[in-house]
């Protein structure tokens, strides 16, 4: 087994005023050679964003976004007749990018401020025609249990949102003293464990909120609640 720990306070951190961001991996203009990527994983972005505020129309092409809003109200329009569609918090988004696609993304309310996760994930096909989708995911449904959210187009689980990736993004809140056995589709996956907020054991390392924990080369992570926690999970090819 193979871990690689990400403390909250190492991320990278840039304050646009309307903006604040912090980044688990390389982008725009913070670059760390060792924080590239996570097998297929190349982004999570931890953003909040004022009320009104947000990002203006801009291009995406051969990549696959997911967003996760955590508070808040998260409005979308894309050129793919998608005209400021709502998000909310408990809901997850997902674009197909492929041959390329144009977006805006808002935040919807006018006093409070919106707090999400942006995570793009590189495709196995090229080029494919641009989709977007979006689900509601019930609180209870992760409940001391996993609650997938994403999957690949190949998976036969009808319950999750699609992407083109042998992937799976879950999340789980789990009780103080709970625990769970995350099985991995092969060895040749990794598992990017991303603490929202809580304190959990997983393999013996201590994570706290915000803090990420990345393993390899096995095909089981076992993970404990110290206190009541709320965990993503993003399982890549390495």
């Amino acid at each position: 087994m193979k871990t690689i720990l990400h403390k909250a306070d190492e991320r990278g951190f840039a304050n646009h005023g309307w903006l604040q961001a912090n980044h688990s991996f390389s982008f725009a203009q913070w670059y760390n050679p060792e924080k590239i990527q996570f097998g297929a994983l190349r982004v999570l972005n931890d953003d909040v964003i004022a009320p009104k505020m947000g990002f203006g129309t801009h291009p995406h092409d051969n990549m696959e976004i997911i967003t996760i809003p955590l508070t808040g109200i998260l409005k979308h329009k894309d050129n793919m007749a998608n005209d400021w569609i709502t998000v909310h918090p408990n809901e997850v988004q997902v674009m197909s990018a492929g041959t390329g696609v144009q977006h805006s993304e808002i935040n919807g309310s006018t006093d409070e401020h919106l707090s999400l996760f942006q995570i793009w994930i590189l495709p196995n096909k090229q080029s494919v025609e641009p989709r977007y989708d979006q689900k509601m995911f019930h609180k209870s449904g992760r409940n001391n249990k996993l609650q997938t959210l994403v999957s690949s187009f190949e998976d036969q689980d009808d319950r999750s949102l699609k992407i083109h990736q042998n992937a799976k993004i879950s999340r789980v809140d789990l009780d103080k003293d709970n625990a769970l056995e995350y099985q991995l589709k092969s060895e040749r996956h990794g598992l990017y464990i991303m603490n929202i907020f809580g304190e959990a054991d997983i393999e013996n390392q201590n994570i706290k909120t915000r803090d990420a924990l990345g393993v390899s080369e096995t095909t089981s992570v076992n993970i404990k609640a110290l206190h009541d926690s709320s965990l993503l999970l993003i399982e890549v090819p390495m």
